[in-house]
């Protein structure tokens, strides 16, 4: 299993950033994906999913701002964020969800600061 998680960086309170993920070792099209985030000091904690068949579920705190979408052509999952907030700030990884134990790619990290 590989993922690979690209397209974050610094952004301002209200900014917007667009995450990839590209995946292998697996079949992505019939796996369920997530995207997570990792802050300082905690766990891996689920952002957002979407089912093979394209249905999205998103936590509270990502409703109305994020958006999850995959190209199973490409094995890419993506996240969609808007109206980033600082408490959004950590580093984002994609998975399975449930995600491979152990097999989180190195993420990437978005900061949300002025």
């Amino acid at each position: 299993v590989q993922l690979q998680a690209s397209g974050g960086g610094l952004v301002q309170p209200g900014g917007s950033l667009r995450l990839s993920c590209a995946a292998s070792g697996f079949t992505f099209g019939s796996r369920q994906m997530g995207w997570y985030r990792q802050a300082p000091g905690k766990q891996h904690e689920l952002v957002a999913s979407i089912s093979s068949v394209g249905s999205a579920y998103y936590v509270d705190s990502a409703k109305g701002r994020f958006t999850i979408s995959r190209d199973d052509a490409k094995n890419t999952v993506y996240l969609h964020m808007n109206n980033l907030k600082p408490e959004d700030t950590a580093v984002y990884y994609c998975n399975a969800f449930p995600p491979y134990t152990g097999y989180w790619g190195q993420g990437t990290l978005v900061t949300v600061s002025s």
